[in-house]
């Protein structure tokens, strides 16, 4: 069984480790113990290139990072976001959030908490996933030692995505991580564990609250995934894209006429898509692709109409 705490053996880059240490002196300086959390750490423990840095601190985001700007050259420019209490600053190519640890409380109408100061612990128990939980010490007692309460490192192994607290408080909660769940098992081939795929079924209706650009977001990154399909059937399948997006549900089902029987046009749809994702990258061609045939079904029945109208019209004699 693995310990709780792991000493980090990844590979990082000698500026990523100068980014850290300094943060990791300032953080001292100011009283803040602080730690790289999420994508980060979950991507390079994949081997997988990451940019985007989120650092946690117990103490004040914001001030963190100003401190942080004033030891670096040329100082870069912050953009801080008061109402989230969050900063952000670019050192070479790296996107660097600092925000304080927090623990949030949602109201059933919004996916917006209310928040408030917390620890560590508090910040990883908010947390979509237990390998978006896994957190990295920038501090001098254990630098580099991995901070992992939920298993992520187990589940990374296992290929598993699996929320660290009860699957429907944490949908229920934030439901747009119900797309987030398909969108990480996409990108990176994982399984969805059983309680929590359950939960997504269970939840469907709860993404009525996310604004369209969110959904829209999160399914451009399922399109963009090696194989798409594999998203957009866990999405048909757990029925949440018969809300989000019912035009291309209304492909699926298959016809027989004349005892001849015409191919399911959701499916066709997805294999088309992953043909197109098999031979290019470019996102728009592969929005195409998913909308080939989106007006199938409308013109379907309305040719059904005209050709109604047509034969009454054809033989009605006044």
């Amino acid at each position: 069984m693995r310990p709780e705490f792991l000493t980090l053996i990844i590979s990082i880059q000698p500026y990523e480790r100068e980014i850290f240490t300094l943060i990791g002196e300032t953080s001292a300086k100011l009283g803040y113990p602080s730690y790289v959390i999420g994508g980060f750490v979950r991507d390079r423990l994949l081997a997988r290139n990451s940019k985007d840095i989120d650092i946690v601190c117990i103490g004040d985001g914001i001030k963190l990072a100003e401190q942080v700007s004033y030891r670096l050259r040329p100082i870069p420019r912050i953009v801080v976001y008061k109402r989230f209490g969050t900063a952000m600053l670019k050192y070479k190519d790296l996107e660097i959030e600092f925000v304080g640890a927090r623990k949030e409380s949602y109201q059933f109408d919004s996916r917006k908490p209310a928040v408030e100061e917390g620890s560590l612990e508090d910040d990883q128990n908010r947390r979509d996933f237990t390998i978006n939980a896994l957190a990295i010490s920038l501090n001098d007692d254990d630098f580099g030692t991995i901070i992992d309460p939920f298993n992520g490192m187990v589940h990374l192994e296992q290929k598993l995505i699996k929320t660290p607290l009860e699957p429907g408080k944490t949908f229920s909660d934030d439901p747009l991580r119900m797309l987030r769940a398909i969108r990480f098992a996409s990108q990176l081939g994982f399984r969805i564990e059983d309680e929590t795929y359950a939960a997504l079924a269970k939840n469907k209706n709860r993404i009525k609250i996310i604004s369209a650009e969110r959904i829209a977001s999160e399914l451009g990154k399922i399109l963009a995934s090696t194989q798409p399909s594999i998203g957009f059937k866990k999405l048909f399948d757990t029925g949440l894209l018969g809300i989000i997006f019912p035009e291309l549900v209304a492909l699926s089902g298959t016809e027989t006429k004349n005892g001849i029987g015409h191919k399911d046009n959701f499916y066709h749809t997805l294999e088309v898509v992953d043909n197109v994702a098999r031979d290019s990258d470019n996102i728009w061609l592969r929005w195409a692709a998913l909308l080939h045939d989106i007006a199938k079904p409308p013109t379907k029945n309305l040719m059904k109409i005209w050709a109604g109208l047509f034969m009454v019209t054809r033989y009605w004699e006044p």
